[in-house]
């Protein structure tokens, strides 16, 4: 450890010329440490993209048309000519983390990120069903691939990517395992609704009570009803022969494991285009979120890499 001209290692001190080397290289190390941390971590994670007068980045209001009412949406659309390749954002239950960092990062490395609430969550008309959020995902990707909708929003069709968030992984399980036109997958921590039916049903009523901000129609008790009749088909597991291009991200939440056995079964199925990534974090990456979006950022650059 390097000391100030005044201390002294034993009765030896420095000289000035000694402290002065050692700030030097101080103030190298520092300057290693800072480049190698920017080469890790995408420039649109902290740098704001060129202004396109013509063509800026904007945010638009969407109203998506899901089995007979309009479900609210945005879409963060960067700047530039377009088409840009997009990414449907799943939050989770009931969505308090929305993931609105990630949205904003994406957009600056060139995405489209829309974001949306499923029927009876957060102010979108209905009553929130577990089922229906499945319904409501496919809605929205079919809005997007609308031609006419593709090109207000300048949405590339053929480049369309979903990420979930707890609940909103489960959600992209089953949407990406039947939708082969999408380019790939991400799961976040992803909370098998399935699994979550197999349990007790008191233990399934007590989580649901602090699960029920912003939800319209249902009680805990409903909720733990729908989850129990419809377990067998809700496991994430039946998702397993159908995903491919996935990245599935785990941290110290205590769902890593039921995104490991999805992985496993994936891999057990001949699958080898799943990227298994964990992070030290809580379930809500509440420390780690530069980190997310990096890796996030990383991977969907790879899916869009220009092939030789």
């Amino acid at each position: 450890m390097w000391k100030s001209p005044h201390s002294s290692i034993g009765t030896r001190r420095f000289t000035a010329k000694e402290v002065r080397i050692a700030s030097i290289l101080t103030i190298i190390l520092a300057a290693t440490s800072s480049i190698a941390l920017a080469q890790s971590v995408p420039s649109a994670i902290f740098t704001d993209p060129p202004t396109d007068a013509a063509h800026p980045a904007k945010m638009t209001v969407l109203h998506i048309p899901s089995h007979g009412v309009l479900i609210n949406g945005l879409v963060y659309s960067p700047p530039g000519v377009g088409p840009h390749p997009t990414i449907v954002i799943c939050h989770g239950l009931p969505g308090n983390e929305k993931n609105l960092d990630l949205a904003q990062a994406l957009r600056r490395a060139g995405w489209n990120a829309v974001t949306f609430n499923y029927r009876g969550s957060w102010g979108s008309p209905g009553n929130f069903r577990f089922a229906q959020n499945l319904e409501d995902a496919n809605a929205v990707l079919a809005y997007l691939r609308d031609p006419a909708n593709a090109a207000m929003l300048g949405v590339d069709a053929r480049r369309v990517a979903i990420v979930g968030h707890s609940m909103g992984g489960w959600v992209t399980a089953h949407t990406a395992a039947k939708d082969h036109s999408l380019i790939g997958a991400i799961l976040i921590s992803a909370g098998d609704m399935g699994l979550l039916g197999d349990a007790p049903r008191a233990r399934i009523v007590a989580s649901m009570a602090d699960d029920m901000e912003s939800l319209a129609g249902v009680t805990a008790e409903s909720m733990a009803d729908e989850v129990q009749a419809n377990a067998k088909a809700f496991h994430m597991l039946n998702a397993a022969e159908g995903l491919a291009q996935l990245l599935a991200i785990t941290s110290d939440d205590g769902l890593a494991p039921q995104t490991d056995a999805l992985v496993g079964a994936i891999q057990a199925k001949g699958g080898h285009k799943v990227t298994p990534l964990h992070i030290a974090t809580d379930h809500s990456y509440s420390d780690r979120r530069i980190r997310l979006e990096s890796e996030i950022i990383q991977w969907l650059n790879r899916l869009t890499e220009p092939r030789p």
